[in-house]
């Protein structure tokens, strides 16, 4: 009788151990089921684990089960949540911080405001990094895009540094299809961590631009960029009108390139505002007006993730027929695919709530 009880004692407490413990859901990019850390009461052991500075650190690039990279989601576009979504990667910069970004064409593109970004990038004591365009406008010298970037306020709240002012460099890129190098600004050496800081958007090119558009474009040299839309090719000819799945996949390469000149990606991290969502990139002056509500902040220490997010939820938002009608017909998914293809990232991830 006693052994009878004992055992019934038993399959008691596994049953009640098997129900008080939750663990997070892996999110699928084509469901997007958002993990919430703390908003169900049955969420209540995972989430209490997730607060804890040791797992904090194992999940800032994977997720639960460490195969997924965690994107981390908030629907505030404030300052005070840019900052703290970027403390949730758990990346800690070392050395001279760049932060890049797009510092917009004038006179109404939709570049990152200062009063958006201004207290992230002063948390990080970080320089404001930028190359020359190479299609004209007004940052096509180094006199005009300083202007442009006192004018947009950037000055205001930090140092600005046009990476190509003194010239350009080359650094490998290792198995590429397409470049066997990137050519980015001379200046990048002096900076040991990156902080990419993106605007998510459409592009009248890339039919996207994030965190890989950004890097791929925005820190190669004028020289780099023709050398990236041209596939290759040439570094004076070719800007326009290379076939898509010639340059976009240089693109990805040329992050790649980047990503492994800073310890195979150790030393950078990203985060995408969903905001003034437009089909047209910050480098027109001029954009369509969005048809779709602004989304939120998204964050990630992988770059292919977190584009695959922003992609994701655009394709659930309503009004979203235009950006999606961009993305097709520039065949924008090629850079994510050979971006996954050639190790830069996964487009697996988890989605984590941070509201």
């Amino acid at each position: 009788m006693k052994r009878l009880l004992s055992m019934l004692i038993s399959m008691v407490l596994v049953c009640l151990s098997a129900c008080s413990s939750t663990n997070v859901a892996s999110v699928n990019a084509s469901e997007l089921n958002i993990v919430q850390e703390s908003t169900k009461q049955n969420d209540l052991v995972a989430s209490k684990t997730l607060e804890t500075k040791e797992t904090n650190s194992l999940m800032s690039s994977k997720g639960i089960n460490g195969d997924k990279p965690i994107v981390y989601f908030t629907n505030d576009i404030t300052a005070d949540s840019l900052v703290k979504i970027y403390e949730k990667l758990n990346w800690t910069p070392t050395g001279n911080v760049g932060v890049k970004i797009s510092t917009g064409e004038p006179p109404r593109s939709n570049y990152l405001r200062v009063d958006l970004i201004g207290d992230l990038i002063k948390k990080v004591n970080g320089t404001i990094i930028e190359c020359n365009t190479a299609y004209g406008g007004q940052r096509a010298s180094t006199e005009l895009h300083k202007q442009v970037a006192k004018d947009h306020g950037y000055t205001d709240i930090a140092n600005v540094d046009i990476m190509d002012e003194e010239g350009d460099m080359n650094i490998p890129v290792a198995n590429g299809e397409k470049i066997d190098h990137a050519i980015v600004g001379s200046h990048m050496p002096n900076y040991n961590s990156i902080l990419v800081l993106s605007h998510f958007k459409g592009h009248q090119m890339a039919g996207f631009g994030g965190a890989i558009k950004n890097v791929g474009i925005g820190m190669s040299s004028s020289k780099g960029k023709v050398w990236v839309h041209s596939g290759g090719k040439s570094t004076t000819d070719g800007l326009f009108g290379t076939p898509q799945n010639e340059w976009l996949p240089a693109l990805a390469e040329m992050v790649k390139g980047v990503s492994d000149y800073y310890d195979n990606g150790k030393r950078m991290t990203y985060i995408n505002v969903m905001n003034r969502l437009s089909i047209d990139c910050d480098c027109n002056g001029n954009p369509a007006e969005p048809d779709i509500h602004d989304i939120g902040i998204l964050a990630s220490n992988d770059p292919v993730a977190l584009d695959q997010a922003c992609i994701d939820l655009i394709y659930k938002a309503d009004g979203n027929q235009s950006f999606i009608n961009r993305v097709n017909q520039q065949q924008g998914l090629i850079t994510l695919e050979h971006a996954e293809k050639i190790g830069l990232g996964t487009r697996e991830y988890e989605l984590v709530d941070i509201d």
